[in-house]
């Protein structure tokens, strides 16, 4: 699927294949060029969620290092949250108008450079500060992602790109356990946050050096730039690629992605920062056990994002289930699929919670994958990082308010009630969802290019 092009198999100028005369071009383009790309991202997110991760595995080891209780780590969850959650529609609107390649590096430099200092910190409030900075820099990731689908594929592979490049969200949070432990157990805790932290440099570099738009990149074929072009919905308008914020927000079909993934991210949030914690002080798993298990949930996320994915492209090809509807229908299968982790707290068995975090994994990330690709279907390449951006900070709002929560109740009423809203959560958004996008759905500009794709797909 990915291979350099042949330079014989479109020979300049109409030559021959015996000609010698194919021109520099030629010979360095790359078939399938986009999935390259992706590949990119996904390799800077699954770094980007590596360096957040870390707290989350390091937890048990850090309340008492540092002498917090559950709430206090609570706050320093919160303080990255809260950074993330202020920054999401700034990190959008700053590449929207400084462009990807740049914006992209910049911020993972200062998250690397922020993630390193983590090991300096020695009570709860300067990690806490840490964990704000950090926020700051890494909430670029989804917008940055979402921005590089809506310009790089064609709508009838957008959902399937998206769920190569939220990959890398799982991926992270999957190798977070057993590298943060054996770096933590062999060299110490700090060195956990120092390596962690320091991969981000790497990939910044990765990416100045590699990225650049469909319109300016050398490697692309004038054949895959010209399907990108087709396959994606036209302008609604000319002199519209940039509507002003007031205007993206002012639109139902913002609000519609907005809330979904408000109610979406709460579970994500306890996935990656509770799991460990709550393994070890409700499950009495040691921090070596969690290395084996913690890992589990987020290779079964892994598997829901590339599920989702392909769910969409298959609905739309083989029950000509429109564009829009054809992401909406993995939404509510995925929010009924959470009602097993809302039944964690009711098992006895460790390894039947691990279980159901499982299917939660898979089920969030199935929600999550078609919920940010309906971004880049409803929104104008111009528009999608603030789009993205803003509908970001709502999800960190509700990830914080249930991060505080949890905090504020898990030691007094135990964590059963708080995983039982987990699934009334994803339920209410996916109504909510279906409801706001059914006059979106009746674009005629999206209609017309869903059913485009539906056909071949």
């Amino acid at each position: 699927m990915f291979e350099f092009a042949h330079p014989e198999a479109s020979p300049p100028g109409g030559l021959g294949p015996g000609s010698h005369k194919e021109t520099e071009t030629d010979l360095r383009t790359i078939i399938g060029l986009r999935w390259w790309i992706i590949a990119l991202v996904c390799l800077g997110t699954i770094v980007n969620y590596l360096s957040r991760n870390a707290l989350g595995v390091m937890a048990p080891e850090l309340k008492t290092l540092l002498h917090m209780n559950t709430q206090q780590y609570s706050y320093v969850v919160g303080a990255f949250q809260i950074g993330y959650t202020i920054m999401q529609p700034v990190c959008g609107l700053i590449i929207d108008l400084i462009g990807l390649r740049l914006g992209f590096a910049l911020f993972a430099c200062l998250w690397s450079a922020t993630g390193m200092l983590h090991g300096l910190a020695s009570g709860w409030l300067s990690l806490a500060a840490l964990r704000g900075l950090m926020g700051l820099s890494e909430a670029v990731a989804i917008p940055a992602g979402m921005k590089v689908v809506a310009e790089w594929f064609p709508n009838r592979e957008k959902s399937v790109a998206v769920g190569y490049f939220n990959a890398g969200t799982s991926l992270g949070s999957l190798f977070a356990p057993p590298l943060v432990v054996f770096l933590s157990l062999r060299y110490g805790w700090q060195s956990a946050f120092a390596v962690t932290g320091a991969l981000g440099f790497v990939w910044a570099a990765l990416w100045y050096v590699f990225y650049r738009a469909p319109a300016d990149h050398k490697r692309i074929s004038e054949q895959e730039r010209t399907a990108i072009v087709e396959g994606q919905t036209p302008p609604a308008a000319q002199g519209q690629d940039k509507r002003r914020i007031r205007e993206v927000l002012g639109t139902r079909r913002f609000w519609a992605i907005a809330q979904a993934r408000f109610f979406a991210e709460p579970a994500w949030q306890t996935f990656s920062f509770w799991i460990p914690l709550y393994l070890a002080t409700e499950r009495h798993m040691d921090l070596k056990q969690i290395a084996l298990f913690a890992w589990l949930p987020f290779l079964a996320a892994d598997l829901g994002g590339l599920f989702g994915g392909y769910l969409s492209p298959f609905l739309m090809k083989r029950l000509r289930v429109p564009l829009i509807w054809s992401r909406i229908a993995g939404v509510v299968l995925g929010a009924f699929m959470m009602i097993g982790p809302a039944c964690i707290g009711l098992v006895a068995s460790p390894y039947e919670a691990i279980a159901l975090f499982c299917v939660g994994g898979f089920a969030h990330q199935m929600i999550s994958a078609l919920v940010n690709t309906l971004a880049a279907d409803v929104f104008e390449p111009g528009e999608v990082g603030t789009a993205a951006g803003f509908a970001g900070m709502a999800a960190w709002i509700g990830g914080l308010g249930f991060s505080l929560m949890v905090g504020a109740l898990a030691d007094k009423i135990g964590y059963t009630p708080l995983f039982g809203a987990l699934g009334a959560f994803d339920l209410i958004g996916a109504t909510l969802l279906v409801i706001l996008m059914r006059g979106v759905s009746r674009d005629a500009r999206l209609q017309r290019v869903g059913n485009g794709a539906g056909s071949a797909a």
